[in-house]
């Protein structure tokens, strides 16, 4: 599933990697290793012209981790719709969600994965 990515986009996506948020961070640390059900995520990803913060393509998962700025937002909407065209499924959950209960958004995650899958 490899695409031609411009170096700008790719240094882009390793500066987000560099600068995770905090519940990024909580997130990567459950998901990175096949730790979560052997799942292969990968973090800042560039795709389409987007960066999306986890991908499983195994699963065709992608799991986005929001902070308020994306409440209400139709960005991402429009990104999640082009996704779903795209055959990919989106979870999305707020920064809080992730700091607070970590082990239900995993189950969360691998319960869309399984779904999925």
């Amino acid at each position: 599933m490899r695409q031609p990515v411009t170096p700008s986009r790719r240094g882009f996506a390793r500066s987000m990697r560099a600068d995770a948020t905090k519940a990024e961070n909580i997130l990567w640390q459950a998901l990175r290793n096949r730790q979560l059900d052997g799942l292969k995520f990968k973090r800042q990803v560039p795709l389409d012209g987007y960066i999306l913060d986890f991908v499983c393509f195994e699963a065709r998962l992608i799991v986005e981790v929001d902070g308020s700025q994306h409440a209400d937002s139709q960005r991402d909407i429009v990104r999640d719709r082009h996704f779903e065209k795209q055959g990919f499924g989106v979870r999305r959950f707020w920064n809080d969600e992730v700091e607070k209960n970590t082990d239900a958004v995993c189950l969360a995650i691998l319960q869309a994965a399984k779904g999925r899958g």
